[in-house]
């Protein structure tokens, strides 16, 4: 039997229920137009995905079940609860867990120690003695066609005689899948050389677990459950000291290709804007360069038409779309380490980020900046003496400051996987490093250290380049010291006359002198100073500087 709700299309069966939603799912809402069934949205969407919204035309008289106004979750926890309550159903958590395929029809793979006698079907385990088992030798790789795995070619190998009885027996011709390698390597990194067994307990204990695990997408499912599966059963079977192999997993973001933009046209060939086709009616798509968009607002628009609004989206990057960025191609145009750089500018690591190329550009230009700064004009000699403009000078106070922050924002920003952020941070320290007149080596030096995590490549040669014969991969990464992370600056007014013409930053403690001394250099002050007779100066520490000028001064101005 089947019936039409209001919400859609209901069918029922002795098997069950098929839900149809057509406001909300395309391929029900196609169905839904064929047949001419009413689309009533049942959700007021926040996003496209609909999985954030607000739950509207949800309300049923007969069985006293209103979930209008409700969010999606908390909809979804209401009628559980009316289900349970009515005995109409009860909450179920369903594990997608199934049985292992463990063998694979392949030749690359680790073997399975395992043989069979001959006649039986009788499987017998090696000896650890006679482990571990290595693929034989073999010149052809291909299917046999018969069935068999690969391995089966290798008769020499594949028979063999059982080690206890010495009868005749045959070897497991199928070989592990990749996880049987892949889901524990991170602990043979701590012991690759030992012979006698899988890790050495002592360097185990040392070296686990992995402070930091970073995985893709990928990873998410399938190797980390992998992983973890097969590190408890090591666990279990006394071969490692912990329950889990990883104490912090990060899984990265997917970096999108560049956006694509799609105009809408109808049935006449006509431009029509995107939102106006989003539930019913014909109309065919049309990709739209880049150099035809401008943004507007939170859209994107047509530029010879503002009105037409695009649908603009990143896909993942794909040969069928034709959106690979190809790396080599960047790092021949921007070097290797404008790439490296601009992959962690893009945005926070764990987020999906959309590649752009010419993004690219702005963190090439400040490595160029850089360089400029630290090495000077391009000379042919790149010595010491004729390839660095940096001192031995005593640094000042400002210029302590504003490395001790930098350090401290990178270091923090490092430790959160926030590299954008701390990329930023060095950005603004070479801004101001530009506005100064001298550049101390115990300023640039610790620079150069900060930004070789970031630019290997180049902040090697600038080491070399401020006269280092050694790697800095030697040298402790720069430590902030707190004593100049603190803001000992205050703003101070001045007034002139009593009449206060502006503000300037000086330190704390700072004298009448020294404070007098910046309002004379400051822009905005200096045209009230300038040539003028000063009666006197009030100076409260801290509080004001009010600057008495000679009466002759302003009547002199006031004619």
């Amino acid at each position: 039997m089947g019936k039409q709700s209001q919400y859609g299309l209901q069918i029922m069966s002795w098997e069950g229920a098929i839900m149809a939603v057509p406001a909300h799912d395309s391929r029900d809402q196609e169905f839904a137009l064929k047949y001419d069934i009413p689309i009533l949205p049942v959700v007021k969407q926040d996003d496209e995905s609909c999985s954030e919204g607000t739950v509207i035309n949800s309300s049923n008289v007969t069985t006293g079940l209103d979930i209008n106004g409700l969010s999606c979750k908390e909809a979804a926890s209401k009628v559980i609860e009316w289900a349970e309550k009515t005995g109409n159903g009860k909450k179920k958590v369903n594990y997608k867990l199934r049985d292992w395929l463990f063998a694979r029809q392949r030749y690359w793979g680790e073997p399975i120690p395992v043989i069979f006698l001959d006649g039986t079907s009788e499987s017998v385990s090696l000896n650890e003695t006679e482990l571990p088992l290595t693929l034989p030798e073999l010149d052809d790789f291909t299917p046999t066609g018969t069935g068999e795995p690969p391995l089966s070619k290798a008769k020499s190998w594949v028979e063999t005689t059982d080690p206890s009885s010495g009868k005749p027996a045959i070897r497991e011709t199928s070989t592990m899948p990749q996880w049987a390698g892949s889901s524990w390597y991170y602990l043979r990194f701590m012991d690759p050389k030992n012979s006698n067994e899988l890790v050495d307990k002592a360097k185990e204990r040392y070296w686990g677990p992995v402070d930091v695990y970073v995985g893709g997408a990928e990873h998410a499912v399938l190797h980390l459950l992998y992983s973890r599966f097969w590190h408890k059963v090591l666990y279990d079977i006394g071969v490692v000291s912990t329950k889990e192999p990883f104490k912090c997993v990060i899984n990265q973001g997917l970096i999108l290709g560049e956006v694509q933009y799609t105009a809408c046209k109808d049935a006449d060939g006509n431009y029509v804007s995107a939102d106006s086709t989003e539930m019913s009616g014909e109309y065919h798509r049309e990709s739209i360069p880049e150099e035809k968009v401008i943004k507007s607002g939170d859209s994107f628009v047509l530029k010879d038409d503002p009105n037409i609004r695009l649908i603009a989206r990143a896909h993942k990057m794909s040969k069928s779309r034709g959106n690979v960025v190809n790396p080599d191609d960047v790092v021949s145009e921007y070097g290797a380490d404008s790439l490296r750089l601009y992959e962690m500018f893009m945005g926070p690591f764990r987020d999906f980020k959309t590649w752009n190329t010419s993004g690219i550009e702005g963190v090439h230009r400040f490595l160029g900046r850089t360089w400029r700064l630290i090495v000077g004009s391009p000379l042919p000699d790149a010595t010491f003496n004729n390839g660095s403009v940096v001192t031995d000078e005593k640094p000042t106070l400002e210029q302590l400051r504003s490395l001790h922050k930098c350090i401290a924002k990178v270091t923090e920003e490092i430790e959160g996987t926030r590299f954008n952020t701390g990329i930023s941070a060095m950005m603004e320290f070479i801004n101001a490093a530009y506005k100064w007149d001298k550049h101390p080596r115990t300023i640039i030096e610790p620079f150069i250290l900060l930004l070789s995590p970031y630019a290997p490549h180049m902040a090697e040669e600038l080491w070399f380049r401020i006269g280092h014969s050694n790697s800095l991969a030697y040298e402790s990464f720069p430590k902030a010291n707190p004593d100049y992370l603190k803001d000992t600056t205050i703003v101070l007014p001045i007034q002139i006359n009593g009449k206060t013409r502006g503000t300037i930053q000086v330190e704390e403690g700072c004298s009448e002198e020294e404070a007098f001394r910046l309002a004379s250099l400051d822009e905005k002050l200096s045209k009230f100073l300038d040539g003028k007779s000063i009666k006197k100066r009030i100076y409260v520490p801290g509080k004001i500087l009010n600057v008495i000028l000679d009466r002759k001064n302003v009547e002199a101005g006031a004619r």
